[in-house]
């Protein structure tokens, strides 16, 4: 039986990358599950559910050569691979606000306050090195509703702008 691990490659982006790593995982006898995959600044990282008949160091050694060619750091964990449980988002937010430690643990603890289970965040820096600009994008599923998250995001005051609305998805 085959086991399922969490690859994480982090290093400079470059293009190449996922088709060169794929490719290692192909020819490595690796069956791919879900994958996340972005650029950050001028890095870019890639996390890949991946299905192996053998060991973590033996997926890893499958992987190293491309790895270590494209100048990523390379790292392997095993997971339980739960595919097709994919939670569907119900609500996104948007924050804008002048940049500034702490925007992200306070957003996220109100609404993780007023139940709302992270599926996908997303942040940026914008505007310029003077006046820089925090701009985060989150979805998920508001467990207690969408009024419990407008109450605790009103409670951010003038701190950020904040958008809230409800994601109309058709599955099936």
């Amino acid at each position: 039986m085959a086991n399922w691990y969490m690859l994480t490659l982090v290093g400079p982006d470059r293009p190449g990358i996922v088709a060169r790593v794929t490719d290692a995982l192909y020819h490595g006898g690796c069956n791919l599950g879900e994958a996340s995959m972005l650029r950050l600044g001028g890095n870019f990282t890639v996390s890949m559910m991946v299905q192996h008949s053998g060991d973590a160091e033996a997926l890893a050694a499958a992987v190293a050569p491309a790895a270590h060619d494209l100048g990523l750091h390379l790292h392997v964990d095993p997971i339980r691979g739960e595919l097709h449980r994919h939670v569907v988002p119900d609500v996104r937010v948007r924050v804008h606000g002048a940049d500034r430690p702490g925007i992200v643990a306070r957003v996220t603890g109100a609404l993780a306050a007023a139940g709302l289970d992270i599926t996908d965040l997303e942040s940026d820096v914008a505007g310029s090195g003077e006046r820089p600009l925090y701009v985060l994008r989150i979805e998920g599923v508001a467990q207690h509703g969408v009024k419990a998250l407008r109450a605790a995001l009103a409670g951010l005051g003038d701190e950020v702008d904040v958008s809230l609305e409800p994601v109309d998805t058709v599955v099936g």
